[in-house]
């Protein structure tokens, strides 16, 4: 690729990033890395009325905890700022301008109400939702309907007006798209989008084009929703700048739940968006919880967005980021809806948490295990506690019920599991057991071990129906490692007092 390659993300500060948006931000990004390229974070911020506090500083936090920085946004600067549209509003006036004067737009003055009227005057069996398009246009308040000196007191008085394309009234448009080849369009199907708000801001037909423009976009990804305004975009590229300059365009698939689309009503149950962050979900107004929280990894995160709709044409499915921007291509991505099945997501997650150092894991377990109320954390048993437990757990989340005893004496425990078994002679095997972990010079897990069954052959009793109501002393439950592993990170002090507490709670 003999241009350089800039690709862009453009959200819309208006809510959480949920999965289709951010696997957007991957392939950017993978594609942008492969070709030693740059990845711009742009934000389409000019729908003021739909803005929400605090957004953008949430969108830079999910893709730094993702892993997927941008070389330039409204943080990293960068030689084609400003990286916000709210910032760039002089630029679109200028452009929509030309527009009008080229014949290729035009004002329009009609107001909420002329619009509504519209709608229901015009509405037909056959039409029965009315656009304002190259079939209505000469029959609404417009400077091609109006003498251009009435346009021109109107405009000069400050009267409320947007501009809108003129879109041809039958043209077929059409461009290559990266994924689905060629895609055409019928303009007279297509109405005359507002370009220009009355407030001055572009919508984002108007912007995205002069943005990418003036940003040297390369190449665009975005969703496949968007097909619809391609033949608008592809217009604009054709009156303002020349399609020789126009980036070349990749559609994605959608994302798709087990009932078809992944809708935002999903959420809770799908884990999306990315991260919370306190954020309360616009449909149930409920606080969200989303991937982080539940307790992926971000590695595991990117790792299964990637495969949401591509592939390296092998069987091989973990991949770490470096070898997703060596082995990705644009043209390996599927045309067809992929499907997000959250098992699998967690699969994903479990494959990570093994392949992770303890050392790696760390910094997360302890924060999730200080959040539990845990705050004794000692660095050196954690790191063996991780390695002891690591597998057992498909979410961060998990480690809090797989280690938390570790660092916590059990306050209650699983009675019911121990209670029909229990006898005076397993009463009198633990109590022994304590004399003899207290004479053990080498406190590790195959001399507790060997100690353990020895005793249990002295006094005739199965080693079998003996560690169930171990592990219960020292866990609580029927869960965790190996139980000698166990009483060896416990240390011999803290193992000798569990048992003696659940000996006075087995008696109860």
């Amino acid at each position: 690729m003999s241009k350089k390659i800039r690709v862009r993300f453009a959200p819309s500060p208006t809510g959480g990033l949920h999965l289709g948006g951010v696997r957007t931000v991957l392939y950017n990004y993978l594609f942008a890395k492969k070709h030693q390229g740059h990845f711009i974070l742009r934000i389409e911020d000019t729908d003021q009325s739909r803005y929400v506090a605090g957004a953008e500083e949430y969108i830079f936090s999910c893709l730094q905890w993702a892993g997927l920085e941008p070389d330039e946004s409204p943080l990293h600067g960068g030689k084609y700022g400003p990286y916000r549209q709210s910032e760039r509003k002089d630029n679109y006036r200028h452009y929509a301008e030309k527009l009008v004067n080229d014949g290729h737009a035009y004002y329009a003055f009609d107001t909420p109400e002329e619009l509504d009227r519209m709608r229901h005057d015009f509405k037909t069996e056959q039409n029965p939702s009315p656009q304002y398009d190259h079939s209505i246009r000469m029959k609404m308040r417009n400077s091609l309907t109006l003498h251009a000196e009435d346009s021109k007191k109107m405009l000069e008085a400050g009267t409320a007006h947007v501009i809108r394309i003129k879109m041809p009234g039958s043209e077929t448009v059409s461009f290559t798209d990266m994924i689905r080849g060629e895609v055409s369009f019928d303009t007279s199907v297509v109405d005359d989008k507002v370009l220009l708000k009355a407030d001055g801001m572009p919508t984002y037909h108007l912007a995205v084009v002069v943005d990418d423009y003036l940003m040297k976009i390369s190449h665009a990804f975005r969703g496949e929703e968007w097909l619809p305004s391609a033949p608008v975009h592809i217009l604009l590229w054709k009156y303002l700048f020349g399609l020789e300059n126009m980036p070349q365009w990749a559609h994605l698939p959608l994302i798709l739940g087990p009932n078809g689309k992944l809708s935002k009503r999903d959420g809770a149950k799908y884990g999306f968006p990315v991260f919370a962050m306190n954020w309360i979900d616009p449909v149930s107004k409920e606080l969200t919880e989303g991937f982080k929280e539940k307790g992926f990894l971000p590695e595991a995160f990117i790792n299964l967005l990637a495969l949401l709709g591509w592939n390296d044409g092998t069987e091989q499915e973990i991949f770490s980021k470096e070898e997703l921007i060596e082995k990705f291509s644009i043209e390996r991505v599927h045309s067809g809806g992929a499907k997000f099945d959250y098992e699998k997501a967690k699969w994903f997650n479990h494959e990570w948490i093994k392949r992770s150092t303890s050392s790696s894991l760390q910094g997360p377990v302890k924060i999730l295990l200080i959040q539990d109320g845990i705050d004794n954390i000692n660095e050196v048993i954690l790191s063996k506690v991780i390695g002891l437990v690591r597998d057992r757990c498909t979410l961060l989340t998990d480690f809090v019920q797989q280690s938390s005893f570790f660092f916590r004496a059990p306050d209650k425990y699983d009675l019911d599991a121990v209670k029909s078994k229990w006898n005076d002679d397993k009463k009198k095997f633990f109590q022994s057991f304590t004399k003899e972990l207290n004479a053990i010079d080498n406190w590790e897990s195959a001399f507790i071990e060997d100690g353990f069954k020895k005793l249990a052959a002295i006094q005739n009793i199965k080693p079998g129906e003996l560690q169930l109501p171990f592990r219960i002393m020292l866990v609580g439950g029927k869960f965790g490692p190996p139980v000698f592993d166990i009483a060896a990170v416990l240390g011999k002090t803290e193992a000798i007092a569990r048992i003696s507490k659940a000996l006075e709670v087995f008696a109860g």
